[in-house]
Parts: C-alpha cells; sequence; structure tokens
C-alpha cells in the first residue's frame, strides 16, 4: 500500500497559458541528416518469457539511444560488435561517422538471457556501463568532449549478480572521497506473486567507493548495497546529490528489502507522523477573497512571545522557544500589506491572510501540512450542498431510462481516459530507508523524463489537463521539492491522441517538446514565439500576438526506431542501421 500523500505539486500559474489556441502546421523545410551505422545496433528483442506490461515497458521501449548531459550534441550507443560508438555534432554539413571509444572486454554473443547493454553519466569524466549480462563497469573517461583520442579506462569491473539495466548514476566527493551510485533495474521471476503477474520488480542502489590511500593506485569497491521492490517498473527512478535519498515515481510503491546482505525488518510502518490522529493545531476558513486562521495556544501564552513571520508566499507562526505551529508554503499568493494577526483571550491567535487572487479556492492552506482543519461557514455548506444534490438521492433509481446520463464514457475520446491507477511520486531518505514526502500523482500521466541541467537531478514531465509541465526536483529544498519549470501548452492532449507513439522528449532549454512513432514519423512542437506581422483569429476577429508551430519529419528508413534524443538545436534518431540528425534550431 502506498504511504499516504503529504505533499503536493505546485503549479506556478504564470507558466501557464490560458489563451493558448493550437498549434499551427508549419511546412518550413527541416533540414534532415542521414548517417548510415558500420554495424547495426546491438537490439535485444523480448524472448517469450518476457511476455509483461512491465517487460515491454523496460525493455521493449528501451531507448538506445544515450545522450551526454555534460557535453553538447553527443550521444551514444552500442553496436552488435559490443563497441560504445560516440557521435558528436559540431557542424551539420560535416557530420562523421560515429566513433568507436569502448569496446566490451567479453564476448556476449554466448549469453543466453542477456538484456540489452546499458550506460548512465554520472560527471563530466565518469560512465557507468553494463553489457546485459549483469556485470557493472565503472570507466574514467577524462573529459569527453576535449580529446577524441584519451584512453577509457576501467576502474571498476564486479559481477553483480542476475542481468539489470542501469536507469540513473552519480558522481561525488566527501570528505576527499570519490564514490559513484548507480540504480539498477531487473524484473525478477517472483513465485510470492500469485495474484499479479508472477514477477516482481527490483532496484538495486550501489554505492562505489574509492578504498585506496593517496599514494597508493585507485581502487574501486562496493562500499553499499540497497535493494528495493516493487510491482511495476518505475517511470522515474534518480538518487539525490551525495546520495542522500532516492526520488521514485510508480505505478506502486518500492520498499527496501536488503541492506548490505541483510533483510530488512518488514516493520509495520508507521504511519507518517503528520498523519496521526491529534486534534488540529489550527483551524481554517475562507472566502473568495481571504482566509481566516484560528491557533490554538497553549495556556499563559503571552502576546510577547508570538513569533510570527509572512512573506507573500510562506507562513511562519510559533512561541518563542517552541517549534512553530505552522511553518511552511503557502498554497497560493498572499499580500502581506492588509493580512492581520489578533490574539483572543490569551487561548487562540485569529489570523486573517487577503488572497492576492480573488476568486479561486485554496485546497490546502500550507503545502503538505496536514496538522490543521479546514472548516466551511454554514453559508458556503448551504451552497456546496445545493451544487452537489444532483449527484444523490434518496430513493434508489426507479426509473432509469427518464434522465439519461448527460455524458458517457463511450463518448469521451480515447485521450481523455486517463489509466485508472494510484500513481504516486516518492521521496525515499537513504537513512531511515523512510518515505518522507508523497505525491498522489492521480491523473497526471507520466509522460518523460529529460536532463535540463546535468548538475541537477534529471527533471520530468507530467501531463496536466491538456497541457504537460515539466519539474525540476530539488532535494535540499524541502518547501520546494519539485519545481514547475515549463509548460508545454497542450501537449498532454497531443501526445495522449498519437496511438503509436513510442518516445517523447524535449529540448533543455525548453524550446521545442517532440514525439515519435515506432516508424518513421517525427513531430516538433515549438513553444510560441511572437510574430512579426500581424495575424488575426478567423473566429473572434482579434489579433493573435504569437504563434505555437507543428513541424512534421519522415525518416527515410522502414525501421523501428530505436532511440530518440533531443538537444537545444538538434534532434537524433536512431533506427538499427541508421542515425538520424534534424536541425530543429539555429
Amino acid at each position: 500500500k502506498m504511504a499516504a500523500s503529504n505533499y503536493s505539486l505546485k503549479v506556478n500559474r504564470q507558466l501557464l497559458d490560458p489563451n493558448f489556441e493550437s498549434y499551427r502546421l508549419s511546412l518550413d523545410p527541416l533540414p534532415m541528416y542521414n548517417i548510415e551505422l558500420d554495424s547495426a545496433v546491438a537490439e535485444i528483442k523480448l524472448r517469450d518469457n518476457q511476455y509483461t506490461l512491465d517487460h515491454m515497458r523496460a525493455f521493449g521501449m528501451y531507448n538506445y539511444l544515450h545522450i551526454d548531459p555534460w557535453y553538447e550534441d553527443s550521444v551514444y550507443y552500442v553496436d552488435q560488435k559490443d563497441r560504445v560508438l560516440n557521435l558528436t555534432v559540431t557542424l551539420d554539413t560535416a557530420l562523421g561517422k560515429p566513433r568507436e571509444v569502448f569496446r566490451m572486454p567479453s564476448d556476449l554473443s554466448c549469453y543466453e538471457n542477456r538484456l540489452c547493454a546499458s550506460m548512465s553519466f554520472p560527471s563530466s569524466t565518469w560512465l557507468a556501463l553494463s553489457d546485459g549480462t549483469g556485470k557493472l563497469y565503472l570507466l574514467r573517461t577524462s573529459k569527453r568532449g576535449e580529446s577524441a583520442h584519451t584512453q577509457w579506462e576501467i576502474f571498476f569491473n564486479q559481477d553483480i549478480g542476475e542481468p539489470f539495466i542501469i536507469i540513473n548514476s552519480l558522481s561525488y566527493v566527501n570528505s576527499d572521497i570519490h564514490s559513484v551510485e548507480v540504480l539498477l533495474l531487473r524484473i525478477d521471476k517472483d513465485e510470492s506473486n500469485v495474484k499479479g503477474s508472477g514477477f516482481s520488480v527490483t532496484i538495486e542502489w550501489l554505492r562505489v567507493t574509492n578504498t585506496s590511500r593517496q599514494d597508493q593506485e585507485k581502487k574501486y569497491e562496493i562500499s553499499r548495497r540497497c535493494v528495493l521492490q516493487g510491482k511495476s517498473v518505475p517511470h522515474y527512478a534518480a538518487i539525490e546529490p551525495k546520495g542522500e535519498g532516492l526520488m521514485i515515481a510508480s505505478e506502486k510503491p518500492f520498499k527496501f528489502i536488503e541492506v548490505d546482505g541483510k533483510p530488512v525488518e518488514d516493520s509495520v510502518d508507521k504511519p507518517m507522523e503528520v498523519e496521526e490522529k491529534t486534534d488540529p493545531i489550527y483551524y481554517w476558513q475562507q472566502t473568495a477573497e481571504d482566509i481566516t486562521i484560528t491557533v490554538r495556544l497553549p495556556e499563559g501564552a503571552t502576546k510577547q512571545a508570538i513569533k510570527f513571520k509572512l512573506s507573500t508566499d510562506k507562513l511562519c507562526v510559533g512561541l518563542c522557544e517552541y517549534a512553530p505551529l505552522i511553518d511552511g508554503q503557502l498554497y497560493s499568493l498572499v499580500d502581506t500589506e492588509v493580512s492581520t494577526w489578533t490574539m483572543k483571550d490569551e487561548k487562540s491567535l485569529e489570523i486573517t491572510l487577503q488572497k492576492k487572487e480573488e476568486g479561486p479556492m485554496w485546497p490546502e492552506l500550507v503545502m503538505g501540512d496536514r496538522r490543521g482543519q479546514f472548516v466551511l461557514d454554514q453559508a458556503q455548506a448551504a451552497i456546496i450542498h445545493e451544487q452537489l444534490t444532483h449527484l444523490t438521492s434518496e430513493d434508489l433509481n426507479a426509473d432509469p431510462e427518464k434522465d439519461k446520463p448527460a455524458c458517457n464514457a463511450q463518448e469521451l475520446e480515447d485521450c481523455d481516459i486517463f489509466p485508472e491507477d494510484g500513481s504516486s511520486l516518492t521521496r525515499i531518505d537513504g537513512t531511515s530507508l523512510k518515505a518522507t514526502h508523497v505525491v498522489n500523482l492521480g491523473s497526471h500521466q507520466y509522460l518523460f523524463t529529460v536532463d535540463v541541467n546535468p548538475e541537477e537531478m534529471p527533471s520530468f514531465c507530467l501531463r496536466h489537463d491538456v497541457d504537460a509541465l515539466l519539474w525540476q526536483p530539488h532535494a535540499n529544498d524541502p518547501n520546494n521539492m519539485w519545481e514547475h519549470t515549463a509548460t508545454f501548452n497542450a501537449l498532454g492532449y497531443v501526445q495522449a491522441s498519437k496511438r503509436d507513439k513510442k518516445f517523447s522528449t524535449c529540448a533543455p532549454n525548453y524550446s521545442y517538446a517532440a514525439l515519435c512513432e515506432c516508424l518513421r514519423r517525427v513531430f516538433i512542437y515549438r513553444q510560441p514565439s511572437p510574430v512579426a506581422t500581424v495575424l488575426y483569429n478567423r473566429k473572434q476577429g482579434r489579433q493573435v500576438g504569437q504563434v505555437a508551430k507543428q513541424q512534421v519529419a519522415s525518416l527515410d528508413s522502414n525501421d523501428a526506431v530505436l532511440g530518440f534524443r533531443a538537444t537545444n538545436e538538434r534532434l537524433f534518431v536512431l533506427t538499427s542501421k541508421n542515425l538520424f540528425v534534424i536541425k530543429v534550431n539555429n
């Protein structure tokens, strides 16, 4: 069972465009370059015993093209000769062939149940690599962008057990000791999962550390090894800076089952502190214009002891020498000039907050805080009751034909129907092994993961109504754990209507989003840009200040798309025998 949700994603309204109309199909040509590969991509097809949706998600839809977030326009893949090949583009008109940067030391053709090779770039000078047989390599690559001729050197290579794919990695130095952390994903046969698919998903979290002293030759060894288990392949899993925790978005929860070889006691999870049933510390009411909060005070509290701090988006209330009673980010902005507080008969504090934006009702007062209780006043309760009466009825439906429902599910378009799962986004602390922040994703369908800034955790994109919103995790800022950084207008709707969609992504500078189908077609959605000439909306006769373009590119290939990555200027599309480079921005 998922832990109770105790946090919510805060949409930045300034990044939404309520006036967005649609994408216009642009016929501007897109320069496209086709590189024929000397040897085909090392695609590993699903075997007969890999028949579940999770196998399809993790391995069948695997993105065989890897982008190096530390260097501009640099992509990698592994070919059938077990070579890691790189293409770095500086001039589109002078594209060379992909060049070999590393060759796997062992012959892989004899392995029966291998998975596809996978890689991840923990830093600008290190690479985590798996050959798909259960072996993990850590390579020091030197600065990859500078010299084409430096030899990549193996500093760690070990058989980690059953085959896996690498899903995330991180490199850091702590007290002069270098560590690389890696997340590995496996799908294992699970006899105990009788009701489900018969498989379970494990994530192995490894820390590999340089154990040698300064004057010795470098020696890397596993210093920590944790195993988490769940029932579905995660949409997103990433390690926090310095390895302090994990963030996982998945349909079913993950829990630690093993740390350094010892089973984790399956203690009955205590509910999160915020969920304990205690009397509320404060009560709050709201109207369209303002919010009134009543805070209970301990006996003998004086006006002088009250600490009150209010900014446009944060509130902190407490008593000297005590932990704050209310402390955190407000759901929306308030006007500090007009907001006030007064003390009532030494037992309670009454705070009035003026909303910056009149109208919208707040679903919560302080983000993720469950210590208060919302109270409806009688007038509001009566209005809501009246609005809801049509949904409830005293008698069971005596005449079902009398009132046909206004909407039935068959009339919904496919792209309006959300998967009915309880997806959640969870931040798990690496020391306590417990969830500290849980967001219920509900109907926010997961779209894609993208590296915007290699120094930060990967960003992820979710569907919100018709739009697609990009979120950047900030592990070290508990009040802004996930920041809304960009909006792709109507992309949620657009991508859901594409039946044959295989991959989607966006440029690190958010200038465009892109989707590709299993075969041939690539769609580019440019974000609105101001127009030079005056345009009028034909329906309303009003001027249109900016226009968003959609472009379609068609690949000259009959092979399935195996990889898809975007940079600020280019889209890279990999098929088994070709690598296409599409110039999107100049």
